[in-house]
């Protein structure tokens, strides 16, 4: 049901929102030299931190190298499209660290798996 909130966009649309409210309360500030509009700001930028920073923890944790050997192991399959889509949501979804930690057998990733597979090979509204 809450599908949208790992999405890309939902994040870049957080982070527009974010930056329209610091801005109109800066401009506010401003105007009326408020101290009520630090305080605001204070708190919207508190809690862009606390909203963003797992994704970009999990996101950006990953070095381009990493990401690289990550790709290797979907060479030998057909299917780029699929592995490629496959790979993103895998950096989107485990860090470096956790991922290889992870149990590969394990019935959590492999329904993780099985679920982002259907995803991505579902063409969706568009």
């Amino acid at each position: 049901m809450f599908d949208f909130l790992d999405s890309d966009w939902f994040n870049i649309g957080l982070e527009v929102v974010f930056i329209l409210l610091i801005s109109y309360d800066l401009k506010k500030y401003f105007d009326t030299r408020k101290r009520e509009y630090i305080i605001n700001i204070v708190l919207t930028i508190g809690f862009a931190i606390w909203a963003l920073y797992p994704y970009y923890t999990s996101y950006v944790g990953w070095e381009e190298e990493q990401k690289k050997v990550m790709i290797s192991h979907c060479a030998d399959t057909n299917d780029t499209k699929l592995c490629k889509c496959l790979d993103e949501a895998t950096f989107k979804t485990y860090t470096h660290d956790e991922y290889i930690a992870l149990d590969k057998n394990a019935s959590e990733y492999q329904e993780f798996i099985k679920e982002t597979s259907e995803e991505c090979l579902d063409d969706g509204w568009f």
